[in-house]
């Protein structure tokens, strides 16, 4: 009776600690995708903050592009030069074409900026859902190598190693 009581207690104690265990890994693959989702969110708000903050940039350069085609307007005209004809014409066409260039590179990182955080954004949740797959594998693998055990050791199935297979 003694020796059928502490089978049974040794059987569900199995039971109940291949759950658990199972249980555990399923939770801890389910608490990995949600940190990978929300680590994800945080990245693309980043990437947006990236393209905003390269508009800003870009923007801020073009006025101070246009303000240094006015400061050489300026400067030519105070010297009795027409702005509008020959090399000072030519120096604000380069100014402003260069200029542009500028603008068009500031714009360019950010975007490049912005990809990044996508790229890493898109690695986060594939790694959570890669954690979370593998912690319900794992709780599957668990589940059978215990049941494995338990009925092994319930019906007295041992491996006998000296005897060959």
């Amino acid at each position: 009776m003694l020796g059928t009581t502490l089978g049974l207690i040794a059987l569900g104690t199995a039971i109940a600690g291949t759950a658990v265990s199972a249980v555990g890994q399923v939770k801890a693959g389910n608490a990995a995708k949600r940190a990978g989702d929300f680590n994800a969110n945080i990245l693309e708000q980043q990437a947006g903050d990236a393209v905003v903050r390269g508009r800003e940039e870009e923007s801020r350069f073009r006025t101070q592009v246009r303000s240094l085609i006015g400061s050489q307007r300026a400067g030519f005209a105070g010297q009795g030069v027409d702005v509008n004809s020959g090399s000072a014409r030519e120096v604000q066409q380069d100014a402003a074409r260069l200029g542009e260039l500028d603008a068009l590179q500031i714009r360019a990182n950010a975007q490049r900026e912005a990809w990044g955080f996508n790229m890493d954004a898109e690695n986060a949740r594939m790694g959570g859902q890669a954690a979370q797959s593998a912690g319900r594998w794992g709780a599957a693998a668990t589940v059978t190598t215990g049941a494995g055990s338990i009925l092994m050791d319930r019906y007295g199935w041992r491996r006998n190693p000296s005897r060959a297979s």
